[in-house]
C-alpha cells in the first residue's frame, strides 16, 4: 500500500455565458476499495452530454472490481470503457430524439483513475485537458498530438488538414459525434509519492495559464486555494469573454500521522 493520503476539490464558474455546461466530479468506486475516479466533461452546446458521460462514467466505476493487482493495461481499458459506453448512449439518444429534435450532445471527457497501488492512470478525448505534476514542476500533459498522428495514418489525410480538425464536423473528436468514432488517449504513472498531483480542466481554465502556471499554483496551495486562485486569474484575463470555468484537483499528501496509509483522504 501507499503512503500518501488524497486531497482533492472541484470548482466551477459559469464565465461570461448565459448557462454551465461543464460537469465534474470524484467518485469512489463501490466495488474498488481504495480507488478514485476524478472525471470532468466540457458539454457542446448544452449540457445533455457532459451529463451523461458523468452519469455512464459512476455506473461503469461502480461496476468495476479490480481484484489483487488490475495494472494499468486494465485500469485503461476501464477508461475506454466509458468512453464507448457513453458514446453509444449519446448517439441512441440522438437516434430515438429523431429529425426534429435539437442538435446531437456533444461532450468532451477527462478522467483520471487513482489505485491503492501508487497507480495514476487517465484518459481524454477533447480539449479538455489533464495535467500531471510534482511539486511546482508540470512534468506532463494531454494534447492532441495523438490524435492528429490518427488522423494523418489512418485516415491518410495531409497533415494540415488533421491539425485544423476542430473546424471539421466530421474530424470533430467528442464524445456523441455521430460522424466519426472517438479517439481516446490513455497514459499512466506508478511509483506515485507525496508530491505528486493532477489538475483536470476545462479550456475555459486551461486557455489563460501557461503549463508552468498551473504547475506553480497547484504545487504551493490546498486544491480549495488554488482553485480560487485560478478562476479569479482567469476572470481577470479572459477580459469579461471567458466561458465556462471547470477543474478538479488531486493531490497526494504525506499522511498526517506516520500509521496512516492506503489513498483514503479528504474532499475539500
Amino acid at each position: 500500500m501507499t503512503r500518501y493520503k488524497i486531497e482533492a476539490g472541484t470548482a466551477q464558474h459559469i464565465g461570461n455565458r448565459p448557462q454551465q455546461n461543464d460537469r465534474v466530479a470524484l467518485l469512489t468506486g463501490a466495488r474498488a476499495p481504495g480507488y478514485m475516479l476524478a472525471v470532468l466533461s466540457d458539454g457542446i452546446a448544452g449540457c445533455s452530454g457532459s451529463e451523461q458521460v458523468l452519469h455512464t462514467a459512476r455506473q461503469v466505476f461502480d461496476e468495476f472490481k479490480p481484484g489483487d493487482n488490475p495494472g494499468t493495461e486494465r485500469l485503461g481499458d476501464l477508461l475506454r470503457e466509458m468512453v464507448g459506453e457513453t458514446h453509444l448512449v449519446m448517439k441512441m439518444n440522438a437516434m430515438m430524439a429523431g429529425a426534429g429534435a435539437q442538435a446531437e450532445g456533444h461532450a468532451s471527457f477527462v478522467a483520471l483513475v487513482l489505485s491503492p497501488h501508487g497507480q495514476a492512470v487517465w484518459g481524454h478525448v477533447g480539449d479538455s485537458r489533464l495535467y500531471r505534476f510534482q511539486g511546482d514542476r508540470c512534468l506532463s500533459r494531454t494534447s492532441d498530438a495523438a490524435y492528429i498522428e490518427h488522423l494523418v495514418s489512418s485516415d491518410k489525410l495531409p497533415e494540415d488538414a488533421a491539425r485544423n480538425h476542430r473546424k471539421s464536423k466530421l474530424l470533430l473528436n467528442v464524445l456523441g459525434n455521430s460522424r466519426k468514432e472517438p479517439f481516446v488517449t490513455i497514459d499512466s504513472a506508478t511509483g506515485l509519492a507525496p508530491g505528486d498531483s493532477f489538475l483536470l480542466a476545462t479550456d475555459g481554465l486551461w486557455h489563460f495559464f501557461t503549463d508552468a502556471e498551473l504547475a506553480a499554483a497547484t504545487g504551493k496551495a490546498s486544491p480549495r486555494q488554488a482553485s480560487e486562485m485560478l478562476i479569479n486569474k482567469a476572470l481577470e484575463r479572459s477580459q469579461g469573454k471567458g466561458g465556462n470555468c471547470t477543474m478538479a484537483i488531486v493531490k497526494l499528501v504525506k499522511p498526517a500521522q506516520e500509521g496512516l496509509t492506503g489513498v483514503a483522504g479528504r474532499v475539500v
